[in-house]
């Protein structure tokens, strides 16, 4: 089956000061969304890499593009983001409606993932584990386990030094990551059906929402979320021991 990368990189970033996007700061030489997007490229050079983009950042991408080597230019559509992540990856599922049009394919014929483009240490690997996991009906979800010890709060939306709680098994419980895969037919159904008034936190939600099974498959620990300076730091590093122990 034809494959196909949802990578989600819309939010937005102040540009006083310098400062940009989480997604665009640079980690080792390239932009973080680049990662998300090399690694696709690296599991499968025929996979449809989708980046969907705030369109106030289009011109900034086409400057960090022009300022890559040829060979650090990866092939990809770009869309607009939308005013929250469900519309992002609506927007996204509507570029990629078009390149299976251009293609004559069927969303039969496609599987497609969506990742979160600040998850720049996704691993070819892991990828190939997230394509395995996905049959029609399906929705494969990446998960790891807690290491660390749990409580479940009593009372929601309150300082947590006022809300009681009680302890739970972290043996229950899996931390959630991305690529989340379907095929194609799978998500477009599940986005255009989606009831208005729900609250979905990810792909899964939406797909569990919808009645389709959600079938776990093994993450990597060092699949990190970049959400503060911090785990940037920390993903440089990471990174960089990987590119020592590969040359690349």
């Amino acid at each position: 089956m034809q494959k196909a990368a949802i990578i989600l990189a819309g939010g937005e970033g102040r540009r006083a000061g310098g400062d940009v996007p989480k997604q665009f700061k640079m980690l080792c030489g390239h932009p973080v969304v680049w990662w998300s997007m090399k690694a696709f490229h690296t599991e499968d050079p025929e996979t449809d890499i989708i980046l969907v983009l705030h369109p106030g950042f289009f011109d900034d991408w086409d400057i960090m593009v022009d300022e890559m080597s040829e060979s650090d230019r990866i092939p990809c559509r770009i869309c607009c983001g939308g005013k929250d992540r469900i519309h992002s990856v609506s927007n996204g599922l509507t570029a990629l409606i078009e390149i299976m049009e251009e293609k004559g394919l069927t969303p039969c014929d496609v599987l497609v993932a969506v990742h979160d483009g600040a998850r720049p240490l996704v691993s070819p690997e892991m990828i190939r584990r997230a394509w395995e996991a996905t049959t029609e009906g399906v929705c494969g979800v990446p998960a790891i386990a807690p290491v660390n010890s749990l409580r479940r709060l009593l009372e929601s939306g309150r300082p947590l030094s006022e809300t009681e709680s009680v302890s739970v098994s972290r043996s229950d419980y899996v931390e959630v990551q991305t690529p989340q895969t379907f095929v194609a037919v799978d998500a477009i159904r599940c986005y255009r059906h989606r009831n208005p008034e729900g609250v979905y936190t990810d792909d899964a939600s939406l797909a569990e929402d919808d009645g389709m099974s959600v079938v776990l498959y093994r993450g990597e620990e060092h699949n990190i979320k970049i959400t503060n300076p911090l785990d940037h730091e920390i993903a440089g590093t990471i990174l960089e021991n990987k590119v020592d122990e590969t040359g690349r």
